[in-house]
């Protein structure tokens, strides 16, 4: 994306010009998973081949086994979504009292930004421990055949983005006109990403439609919250004069974002 030409475009324009941009990438990885969606299937086979066996007679120890792999993975899940919603949490506390604690400290500005790039290495590293160095799966083989791998990694590259623009903004090394719109089109991504994410440990188990059903229901929360808050901070930089207003809308949003985050279960 030619950055400098951007720059010279009227706000709206560069608002849909960078939203264009990051919905191709959005596009592109969907149609990676579509693409694989013949090992994903399978993969999925594989998970209910394991649900299965459930209400079929099997050894105590296997039967154990696979309790304890359900739960750990359920554990870790919930973690991570919890751990996500305290960062998110603590960015929209920043954002919405900044102004008023940047006047004492000025380093505050700089605490929302490192939440979101704090938020995005954790989900890069530890959102998929199958993956090497923690597990023995390769990270391209995941890539390429579980979209919840790649989703995760999508979420992760997209937060990181997020923070360093933020944090360059923040520290007044960047004043570009168009870093202004990378905010609300990341937060509308990223929202829209969520219709196609799934939970694959949620289809194992004895009650694996109940559990899928609570996921989906939980993460369409989570798409609107997403949604609002990228709208209402756009509107706040097309807007001058009702800017105040959607300035507090959408800090609000994340911190209840960040509550029913912390409050996930699968």
């Amino acid at each position: 994306m030619d950055w400098e030409f951007l720059d010279k475009q009227p706000p709206l324009r560069r608002l849909l010009a960078i939203f264009a941009f990051l919905t191709s990438i959005w596009f592109a990885a969907n149609a990676t998973g579509a693409a694989q969606g013949q090992p994903a299937h399978h993969e999925h086979a594989e998970h209910e081949g394991m649900s299965m066996p459930m209400d079929a007679p099997m050894d105590a120890a296997t039967q154990a086994k696979l309790q304890a792999k359900i739960l750990a993975d359920k554990k870790e899940s919930e973690f991570n979504h919890h751990l996500a919603g305290l960062l998110v949490t603590v960015a929209g506390l920043f954002i919405l009292f900044q102004s008023n604690l940047a006047a004492r400290w000025p380093a505050v500005k700089l605490v929302w930004p490192a939440c979101f790039l704090l938020a995005g290495i954790f989900v890069l590293v530890w959102s998929d421990t199958e993956l090497w160095p923690f597990g023995n799966r390769q990270w391209l083989e995941a890539l390429k055949n579980n979209r919840e791998v790649l989703q995760h990694k999508i979420f992760a590259v997209l937060l990181i983005m997020l923070g360093t623009i933020e944090w360059k903004k923040a520290r007044g090394a960047l004043n570009a006109a168009w870093s202004n719109w990378v905010f609300p089109s990341v937060a509308v991504i990223g929202s829209l990403l969520l219709i196609f994410h799934h939970h694959e440990g949620g289809m194992v188990g004895e009650h694996h439609m109940e559990t899928m059903q609570r996921i989906q229901a939980q993460h369409m929360s989570y798409l609107m919250c997403g949604l609002g808050i990228g709208l209402a901070n756009g509107l706040s930089e097309l807007r001058p004069r009702s800017a105040g207003i959607f300035r507090k809308i959408w800090p609000t949003l994340m911190i209840l974002l960040g509550i029913l985050l912390m409050f996930y279960k699968e």
